[in-house]
């Protein structure tokens, strides 16, 4: 009946839009799974998936929903219905105000994802400030609301400042919040008999401040920046910066730093183990040999408390595709891999192939034996009208785990925009 009503009420907007515009994608997806070592299925999955915007001035009904099943072979809980978006957007109202109501999509420097509720953000000569609230989506993306929002919420805000020249800076909250489920299990009393009793944990949550801040200078030179504070263990959870300088009119010099504490919820079990933070550091430069051709070389250092890891990576970008050479070695084992991939339209868009390559050799530690992976990925899109298009791919990958593994999907896109 809530489905309905809410059809009922979002009618009328449909009825008299200006625009509608959208794509429905009709897919299938083949993949083989062993039930043991000498027993396999193939499975045939079907997506038909639609992208749907009504518009009238200001305001927008915007939707996103897949319904998949299998061709054969069924697997649980098919056929399912995935509701990834629903709602109605209001924009620039007053020149001041933009607003979303129902199932959305969550942005945030901290953690991104799907809500059902409300979006508000104010938007004023330079300065912005955002403030969201609404339940977690259940499982499987459900077209219904999660029970009990009180314990099952996201809830945050962002005011960001960009009136400077060449600078922005952000400051965002984040809280998010599960109720974990509760369970049965059995346990001593004080008589050392066995019982069975309702084991109710409170919730875990996840609570962060962070700021961020850009600065671009004329295209010479570029920095990102970011920060984050765990409200709930009361320490930084990480620190970020990134940039490139451009020392002459064809060489560019990069560098990178992250220090990231592991994203444990709060009151969780997996937080009696012993976890430490990580430290990347990166930098290299690039080169432009032409408009064509741009050549990259970076080194980088992870640690891991005592223990680290280095890597190397060079290679060049085209205007037809890339080619690059990655080797790791340190503490946490051994890792030389090259990988090509090309793409190039041909005839106005009509026929665009793609095939990509990536040969890996490895092993996990300077005693144990060398490993090798291979894996192929091969495309094809056909354009034939404006809105039609075809889409063939084939992946395939080999290991001492997965043998001659081959997947394949084919994809029919139909865009449509109509003006009423």
């Amino acid at each position: 009946m809530k489905k309905l009503i809410s059809l009922i009420i979002l009618m009328p907007l449909i009825i008299s839009a200006q625009n509608i515009n959208g794509r429905f994608t009709s897919s299938v997806y083949s993949f083989e799974r062993f039930n043991d070592v000498n027993n396999s299925e193939t499975f045939f999955r079907t997506y038909q998936t639609l992208n749907l915007n009504v518009n009238y001035n200001k305001f927008s009904l915007r939707t996103r929903f897949n319904f998949e099943s299998n061709i054969g072979n069924v697997l649980d809980a098919d056929p399912r219905t995935r509701f990834y978006n629903l709602y109605l957007e209001a924009r620039d109202l007053f020149n001041l105000v933009s607003i979303k109501i129902g199932r959305q999509p969550l942005i945030t420097p901290v953690a991104g994802g799907l809500f059902d509720g409300i979006n508000l953000k104010i938007k004023y000569s330079g300065f912005s400030l955002m403030g969201f609230y609404g339940g977690n989506v259940p499982a499987y993306q459900k077209f219904e609301l999660i029970d009990d929002i009180s314990n099952n919420y996201v809830l945050g805000g962002r005011f960001e400042a960009y009136a400077l020249k060449n600078f922005r800076i952000g400051i965002s909250y984040f809280d998010k919040n599960f109720k974990p489920l509760d369970y049965y299990a059995e346990r001593l009393n004080e008589n050392l008999d066995l019982v069975t009793v309702l084991i109710q944990t409170k919730s875990n949550q996840y609570k962060y401040l962070s700021a961020d801040a850009t600065y671009n200078y004329n295209q010479i030179l570029d920095v990102n920046t970011r920060y984050e504070y765990d409200l709930n263990y009361k320490e930084t959870s990480r620190i970020e910066f990134d940039g490139r300088l451009k020392a002459t009119k064809d060489m560019g010099i990069n560098f990178y730093y992250n220090l990231r504490e592991p994203k444990v919820r709060y009151n969780s079990i997996f937080s009696v183990f012993d976890y430490g933070n990580s430290q990347e550091i990166e930098g290299g430069i690039d080169y432009n040999v032409s408009n064509l051709y741009t050549f990259v070389l970076k080194f980088g250092d992870v640690k891991f408390g005592s223990e680290h890891s280095s890597r190397i990576t060079m290679g060049a970008n085209t205007n037809f595709g890339s080619l690059s050479y990655r080797k790791t070695f340190g503490d946490i084992g051994e890792l030389d891999a090259i990988s090509v991939f090309a793409a190039r339209s041909f005839f106005e868009g009509f026929i665009t192939p793609s095939i990509g390559i990536t040969y890996s050799n490895y092993k996990l530690s300077k005693y144990d034996n060398i490993n090798s992976v291979t894996s192929f990925i091969g495309g094809l899109n056909l354009r034939p009208w404006r809105t039609f298009s075809f889409d063939f791919q084939t992946q395939y990958f080999n290991n001492k785990i997965y043998k001659n593994d081959l997947r394949l999907m084919f994809k029919i896109n139909y865009l449509f925009n109509t003006n009423i």
